[in-house]
């Protein structure tokens, strides 16, 4: 036997990009940015769809538009750095999401790490990683990569993305 949920009053809506986006904005998410070498230079956008996919070897992925302006590096790139933002680092989430913005100029400090990924100072965790594949999913791909180094090591408390806003854990 089934049994059907009780909606009282509620009234389900058809499947529509603004349900999933509805639904999405009342999942909070962590904060990530992500980066590569480009051929004009590093590139980077902020991702909330970062998971970790495999303890043994270490994976993870990341969902990425094609129609990002990222795209074109990411898509050849052999390594990608992965950043873990902090609480402190609302306005480093928001200048790595906004479009034409001059995300590696003043006042992101970042260096050039192993294999020549753009890594970021002051971050709670990061991580160089090889890509291992790119799956199709609509306009979008699913980046696979394994970790090849990293350091968890940095100060705070994570940065998440919660009802269209980046916010701090409350206690």
């Amino acid at each position: 036997m089934t049994a059907t949920p009780d909606l009282g009053t509620r009234t389900p809506q058809l499947a529509s990009p603004d349900l999933l986006r509805s639904v999405f904005r009342r999942h909070a998410a962590g904060v990530a940015v992500i980066t590569a070498r480009g051929a004009s230079g590093p590139v980077g956008f902020t991702a909330t769809s970062l998971t970790s996919v495999s303890a043994e070897p270490p994976m993870l992925s990341f969902g990425i538009s094609t129609g990002a302006s990222s795209w074109p590096a990411i898509s050849s790139a052999d390594h990608v750095g992965v950043h873990i933002l902090g609480e402190h680092q609302q306005e480093l989430a928001a200048t790595f999401a906004r479009s034409g913005a001059d995300r590696f100029g003043a006042p992101t400090n970042w260096r050039e790490g192993p294999e020549g990924v753009p890594v970021l100072d002051g971050v709670l965790a990061w991580l160089v990683c090889r890509v291992i594949g790119r799956v199709p999913a609509a306009d979008q791909r699913i980046v696979l990569a394994e970790v090849v180094l990293g350091d968890p090591t940095g100060p705070g408390r994570p940065l998440l993305y919660h009802q269209g806003r980046f916010n701090g854990l409350r206690d």
